[in-house]
């Protein structure tokens, strides 16, 4: 469920038309729902409810300072992945005691100022890692706090660019290594073992592959309490999927996925902690676009929008789908023609849609992505010398822009050139 409905003919993010909204800031922008941000948050509260347990907000779905102070303000830890999103996660007020830092290739740098600054537990993705972490908290005569994230062999059934948990994915350590990775890390300085962490991928529309990993961590927590070692903490990462389409995808429910972790874990007496990111974010946001042109070609038409692979290039990264809609409400019955939906960047691969079926739309019309709250903005870029574009937030019957759309002048100030030319 989400808050982008028709209203009077005209589609609204809560109780705000997004043409007011596009009147204002222009196109294209991003614009993110906070009713729906909050609803999907608390499906996972919900879910885990009367399990010890903390929800961490992925951050590198949507990163923008303003969603992780709403989300942190309802009491969300936060997943982060390199050193700038945990500045981010600071800024946004979010107490470094709720930052869990993932990812596989943290540097010296960024270890020390999370250490510095608080961190709730590394997520140690190698044994080497292992071995530089504990010598930065050695020199700072501090303690890391670390899971070890265990890749399971467990093929998610995904996309293969976001597919995690597989031998041959770069992430975590071979499940077979685990307890030899344990047994050196309990001999480090610096270094103490509070847990296990996992994640098999993202956007997984089946709770199997979840199971199947689950149950080979709840035995390795068994074979690790068996060795010795202090298990406390359970960190079984994000991936939930939404359904991108308005027809026939039926991802499980938080509910059905906090079910599944009962009866898989609620044995152990450890803590839970997950990172869900594109379930929260994803269908709480769209992005609004203008029609430039309806260019008729040989053979297919083309409909050109102001918006472009460098502001969502999800469509070109991965063929992913996003249901296209226009704001201004179709008429009930009209005919719906197929049309190429293109950007208007110089690449073929600018490409949003083919023969994607759409109702009459012309020069200056507005329409709008759904799903586009993750992995929209935090991967746009300034391509073409095409501006970032503006992230709006709703709430209610106000709205607010919490990213600007920088000037031309910002973009090329930005260049120095040298003394010699």
């Amino acid at each position: 469920m989400d808050h982008f409905l028709y209203r009077n003919g005209l589609l609204h993010a809560e109780d705000v038309a997004l043409s007011e909204i596009a009147a204002t800031v222009g196109t294209p922008f991003y614009c993110y729902s906070t009713a729906t941000l909050t609803r999907h948050f608390r499906l996972f509260q919900d879910a885990l409810a009367g399990l010890d347990h903390l929800v961490c907000f992925a951050v590198k779905s949507l990163s923008n300072q303003a969603i992780l102070r709403l989300l942190g303000d309802l009491g969300a830890g936060m997943d982060v992945v390199s050193g700038g999103e945990y500045r981010r996660a600071l800024a946004a007020g979010v107490p470094g005691a709720r930052i869990v830092f993932s990812g596989v290739g943290k540097t010296r740098t960024e270890m020390a100022y999370a250490l510095q600054n608080g961190i709730r537990q590394f997520n140690v993705e190698s044994v080497e890692e292992l071995r530089v972490l504990s010598a930065v908290a050695s020199e700072m005569g501090a303690v890391a706090p670390i899971t070890l994230r265990i890749n399971p062999d467990v093929d998610a059934k995904t996309h293969e660019k976001i597919a995690t948990g597989r031998k041959e994915d770069k992430f975590g350590v071979p499940i077979a290594w685990a307890r030899e990775i344990y047994s050196e890390a309990a001999r480090l300085p610096g270094i103490k073992v509070i847990g296990v962490d996992v994640h098999i991928g993202s956007q997984l529309t089946d709770l199997a592959p979840f199971e199947a990993a689950f149950t080979k961590i709840a035995d390795l927590t068994r074979a690790l309490r068996g060795d010795g070692h202090e298990i406390t903490r359970l960190d079984l990462g994000g991936g939930l999927g939404i359904p991108y389409t308005t027809s026939n995808e039926t991802p499980p429910l938080p509910l059905e996925y906090g079910a599944m972790i009962r009866r898989v874990l609620g044995d152990l007496d450890v803590e839970i902690e997950i990172e869900p990111g594109r379930l929260i974010a994803g269908n709480a946001g769209v992005l609004v676009a203008s029609v430039l042109y309806l260019k008729q070609g040989e053979g297919r038409d083309f409909l050109i929008l102001d918006a472009a692979m460098n502001d969502l290039i999800r469509p070109a990264m991965y063929g992913a789908h996003h249901d296209i809609v226009p704001v201004r409400e179709a008429p009930a019955g009209a005919v719906q023609r197929p049309l190429d939906i293109v950007g208007p960047v110089c690449e073929s691969g600018d490409t949003f849609a083919k023969a994607r079926a759409m109702p009459p739309l012309q020069a200056d019309d507005l329409v709008a992505f759904r799903s586009a709250g993750a992995y929209g903005a935090v991967m746009s870029s300034e391509y073409n010398t095409r501006p970032l574009i503006p992230e709006v937030l709703v709430h209610g019957d106000q709205y607010a822009v919490i990213r600007p759309r920088p000037s031309f002048d910002e973009i090329i100030n930005r260049d120095t050139i040298p003394e010699w030319l």
